[in-house]
């Protein structure tokens, strides 16, 4: 939790407010207030830093992907909503879809992502290792920064497929997958993302 100042992100939402009931995330989710989420890229440089990104602006970078690339999702190519590099137009998709949030909800919007990023993170993955020319999957944990990678890359992908080829527009999307996610609901993608590759590791231990 940081201390309460006068800036709020996006002018609207105070991320002193936020509540982290995971403490193995609490180092690596940072709520420090700045009204526009944007750092140019300043210190990701160095190992760990990205941990002292904002949690609002990492959200934004992760709805900068092109997509999920060679992977097929839903047996489709989603090549994300052409926000690549465009930071000022996923910056007004975020916000817009924090309003929504804030509507539907009545939280505030920073708290639902934190939520949905300690429901959306696998605790557990695998991992290929080769012994004797034989190669085999094991189970192993994932480190928090990891954890919180792809809960972040899981609602950037949901909020891609939950607008592709549909009248629900992106913003909607994200919302939509940030209210069940955070509710830990069965329809929300994040979560079934997260239950299937728990599955898989504890196959494999």
């Amino acid at each position: 939790m940081v201390e309460k100042g006068n800036l709020l992100v996006f002018g609207k939402w105070d991320p002193a407010e936020v509540m982290i009931n995971d403490a193995s995330l609490a180092k690596y989710v940072s709520l420090q207030t700045k009204m526009i989420p944007h750092t140019f890229g300043k210190g990701t440089r160095k190992r760990f830093e990205k941990g002292n990104v904002s949690i609002v602006e990492r959200l934004i970078n992760k709805c900068m992907r092109s997509g999920q690339g060679k992977r097929k999702l839903s047996g489709k190519y989603i090549r994300g909503r052409g926000g690549c590099g465009k930071k000022v137009m996923v910056m007004h998709m975020v916000e817009k879809a924090f309003e929504i949030v804030e509507k539907r909800t009545g939280k505030n919007p920073i708290q639902v992502l934190v939520d949905a990023i300690q429901n959306a993170g696998p605790r557990e993955d695998t991992t290929r290792i080769k012994r004797g020319g034989v190669s085999y999957a094991v189970s192993v944990d994932v480190a928090p920064l990891k954890k919180i990678d792809e809960a972040l890359k899981n609602i950037a992908l949901a909020a891609f497929s939950g607008s592709y080829r549909t009248k629900t527009n992106s913003a909607e999307a994200l919302a939509k997958e940030l209210i069940s996610c955070a509710a830990e609901e069965a329809t929300s993608f994040s979560v079934k993302r997260r239950d299937e590759v728990e599955r898989i590791a504890k196959a494999s231990r």
